[in-house]
């Protein structure tokens, strides 16, 4: 382990980031893939793979990942349902923490996470200060962006009603995936920082493909991943 490797024990330098040197991208599918790596354009420092869709395959490609070599911060990248009133179509989201939204038990009286079952955690930190130097850089270069909870789900919302019910439950929460938790426990095991970065493709809601924006979504993910370079290295 290099010396400028970060773990969950190593001190931070001053500002209370990390120093980063490799950054390990997870993308769902090929076509988020390709916008991340059109942005990076060739940037050193960065490696893009494959997650796979959903939590599962996301913490086994990752896992993976980090097993082969060295990363100093884990980012999921890629296009992302939005919560009305948080996050537009056509926007960015930093996610502020990353968690399982349908990880827990349905009860009588409603849905318990995991940690309300006292069985563990469904949420995972990230490191509050990149976060927002991230969302910072993308604002500064005119990109659409917010901030907020980003939900891994192993079943898309597709009616109004769960919408409302995840969004009651989380509040503030701003958009939905399927892998972020997955990579995130991934780089959680190993103390490595994570971030999740969505662009927005649909509302969260009753399925309406006629009103996903996925071309646009992928070319504002594009834009996006030519920040980082400038901003995390």
């Amino acid at each position: 382990m290099s010396p400028d490797f970060y773990s969950a024990s190593s001190p931070l330098p001053a500002g209370g980031t990390p120093h980063i040197k490799r950054v390990l991208i997870m993308t769902p599918v090929e076509a988020e893939r390709d916008a991340v790596l059109r942005g990076l354009a060739g940037a050193p420092g960065f490696r893009v793979e494959l997650a796979g869709v959903g939590p599962v395959a996301a913490a086994v490609s990752t896992t993976a990942a980090l097993a082969a070599a060295e990363y100093d911060l884990v980012i999921t990248a890629g296009i992302a349902g939005g919560f009305e009133g948080r996050a537009a179509v056509g926007s960015l989201v930093v996610a502020s923490e990353i968690l399982a939204a349908d990880l827990g038990a349905e009860t009588p009286g409603g849905f318990l996470s995991l940690d309300e079952l006292g069985f563990g955690s469904a949420r995972v930190p990230v490191d509050a200060a990149l976060a927002g130097r991230v969302a910072e850089a993308l604002a500064a270069a005119g990109l659409p962006v917010s901030t907020g909870p980003v939900l891994t789900v192993s079943t898309v919302t597709g009616t109004a009603e769960h919408a409302l019910e995840l969004a009651g439950r989380v509040p503030g929460a701003a958009a939905e995936g399927m892998e972020g938790f997955g990579a995130a426990s991934a780089a959680l095991a190993r103390g490595i920082p994570c971030l999740e970065l969505r662009s927005v493709s649909n509302a969260v809601g009753p399925r309406n493909k006629a009103a996903w924006r996925i071309p646009e979504a992928l070319a504002m993910l594009e834009k996006a991943s030519s920040v980082l370079p400038e901003v995390l290295l």
